[in-house]
C-alpha cells in the first residue's frame, strides 16, 4: 500500500478509538477505565501518523507533476519510445477492505457482551475456601454487587446475609430448563478475558434475554458453605427493568 492508502486507513483506526475513548464511555464494553488514557494517546497518534501519510503523498503527487515532462519516456536504438516507466505508486483496490473494521467500529460500535457470554461459564467467586466474613452495613436493602452477593452465599459460615433484603443489577440469562439469573461480567483488563457471575432469581417472571434489571429480594440458602449444594439464589421480591450502565462489567 501507498501512503493515501495508508493514511486514510490509520485516520479511521485514530478516529474510531477516540470516539469510544475521548468522545463517549464506550471503551468500557472492551476494557477497564484505568486505560482510558492510553486509548485517547493511541488515537491521537494514529490521526497524527494518517495526516503525515496523506500530506506525504500530497506531496510526492506535486514532485511528480513537476518532473512529469522530463519522464515521457526515451527513444530506443529501433526508434520507437521505451516506456518502461510505469506507475506503480496506485495501491490494489483491494487493500481499501482493510478500512471496513475500522468503519465498522467508527459508526457500529459492537454492544458488550451479554447472556450468551454469561452462560457458556459458570460462576467464579471471589473467596478462597470457607469463613466469616465482615458485617454487612446496616440499613435495607443492601446493595452488593453479584459477585460480593454469591461469594457469601456459598463461602460465609456466618450466614451474615440471613434475614437481610438486598439489591443486585445485572442483566437477564436463562437456562433451557426455565431457571433464570441476573448476571454480570467482570474484567482483569479487557473484554477478551471476561467471567461471568450469575444469580438465580425464584419467585418473578422472567424478563427477557439481556433485559437489564434491578432485582430486590431475600438470600435463599441452598446447602452448607463450601459445598457443591451451596448457590447464589435469591427469592425475588421485586423486578424492575433500568438502563444498562455505563460500564456493564463488575469491578473485581
Amino acid at each position: 500500500m501507498r501512503f493515501r492508502t495508508q493514511g486514510v486507513l490509520l485516520l479511521l483506526c485514530g478516529a474510531a478509538l477516540l470516539r469510544v475513548s475521548l468522545f463517549s464511555e464506550l471503551y468500557l464494553r472492551y476494557v477497564k477505565e484505568g486505560l482510558r488514557p492510553y486509548l485517547v494517546i493511541s488515537g491521537v497518534l494514529l490521526v497524527v501518523l494518517g495526516v503525515l501519510g496523506l500530506v506525504r503523498r500530497e506531496k510526492g503527487d506535486g514532485d511528480s507533476r513537476d518532473h512529469g515532462d522530463e519522464d515521457h519516456g526515451h527513444e530506443g536504438e529501433d526508434g520507437h519510445e521505451d516506456h518502461h516507466g510505469h506507475d506503480h505508486s496506485r495501491s490494489p483496490r483491494i487493500a481499501w477492505l482493510l478500512a471496513a473494521p475500522a468503519l465498522a467500529l467508527l459508526l457500529y460500535p459492537p454492544p458488550a457482551l451479554g447472556s450468551y457470554s454469561a452462560e457458556r461459564e459458570e460462576a467464579k467467586v471471589a473467596a478462597q475456601g470457607v469463613g466469616t466474613f465482615p458485617k454487612l452495613p446496616a440499613g435495607d436493602p443492601v446493595e452488593l454487587t453479584l459477585n460480593s452477593f454469591a461469594s457469601r452465599a456459598q463461602w460465609d459460615s456466618g450466614a451474615s446475609m440471613k434475614g437481610r433484603t438486598f439489591r443486585l443489577t445485572g442483566f437477564v440469562t436463562k437456562d433451557d430448563d426455565g431457571r433464570w439469573y441476573v448476571a454480570r461480567l467482570f474484567v482483569n483488563c479487557c473484554a477478551a478475558d471476561a467471567a461471568p457471575l450469575k444469580v438465580q432469581v425464584r419467585g418473578a417472571e422472567a424478563p427477557a434475554r439481556d433485559t437489564w434489571v434491578t432485582v430486590t429480594g431475600t438470600w435463599h440458602r441452598t446447602g452448607t458453605p463450601g459445598s457443591d449444594e451451596a448457590r447464589p439464589v435469591l427469592n425475588a421480591t421485586s423486578v424492575q427493568r433500568v438502563d444498562q450502565p455505563s460500564n456493564p462489567y463488575e469491578k473485581r
